[in-house]
């Protein structure tokens, strides 16, 4: 049994289609990576699993669990946490504190010391403690990246997303993106879904990919199969280059 279900959802802004009847599936301790061009519908896709955003049409399963039919505020307390596009901390709390949030929304009731302590953990993996009495404002982005992942893996989720966890990072930060990301499914037994445009780090480090265009899915496969994939290719692209080519 998969532990994340997408099943032929369909989610429209208004007229406009974002999903289109997209269905995918996650097995306990994958690393699946989901690409596409802007606008495929990656976010909204993400956006749907944590209830930011209700389908139109079909079910997400998490666990056997209905998230449909979840409120949203219970989504990181059944071991589902996320990261951003845009990172997206507390400007006003210390790193630590962010951090703390983090373990508050799935320690309830909450317990101090012990949310206190699965933080310093994290600050501590990811190589943070030096930051943990700063705010966030003038720390270097890529500090920042790795204070929102703590925040997420101080919740001790069981699925992780991370959507575009590379952007902004230069070449040798997201080399080191690829070997945490394979570390965190290793270390805390995660199965993780990433959303992410830099190819090289998607195709390394997953197990399956699916693809998305213009709302719907049209390849999954091993990393080798979906690069091979004529319509893949076209996606990126065009037509016109794939004929040149």
């Amino acid at each position: 049994m998969a532990l994340l279900a997408v099943e032929n959802v369909t989610r429209r802004f208004g007229g406009i289609v974002a999903l289109a009847d997209v269905s995918l599936a996650l097995e306990k301790g994958q690393i699946v990576g989901l690409i596409g061009p802007n606008g495929a519908g990656k976010t909204t896709l993400f956006n749907l699993v944590t209830r930011l955003y209700r389908p139109n049409s079909g079910r997400i399963l998490f666990d056997d669990k209905d998230l449909t039919r979840t409120p949203a505020y219970r989504i990181v307390r059944l071991g589902i946490a996320r990261t951003f596009q845009n990172v997206v901390l507390f400007q006003h709390m210390t790193v630590l504190e962010n951090l703390l949030v983090g373990a508050h929304s799935r320690l309830r009731p909450f317990s101090g010391g012990r949310g206190r302590k699965q933080a310093l953990q994290m600050l501590e993996y990811l190589q943070l403690g030096e930051f943990g009495e700063r705010l966030p404002g003038g720390l270097p982005f890529g500090t920042l990246k790795r204070v929102e992942l703590a925040r997420a893996l101080a919740a001790r989720p069981t699925l992780l997303l991370l959507d575009e966890p590379a952007g902004g990072l230069n070449h040798e930060e997201v080399g080191e993106l690829a070997d945490v990301i394979r570390r965190l499914r290793r270390d805390f037994d995660l199965t993780i879904l990433l959303v992410e445009h830099h190819m090289s780090l998607v195709m390394s480090v997953s197990d399956r990919v699916h693809v998305l265009n213009f709302g719907r899915k049209i390849a999954e496969g091993t990393p080798g199969e979906v690069q091979a994939n004529p319509a893949v290719i076209e996606a990126y692209l065009g037509a016109e280059s794939v004929d040149a080519a």
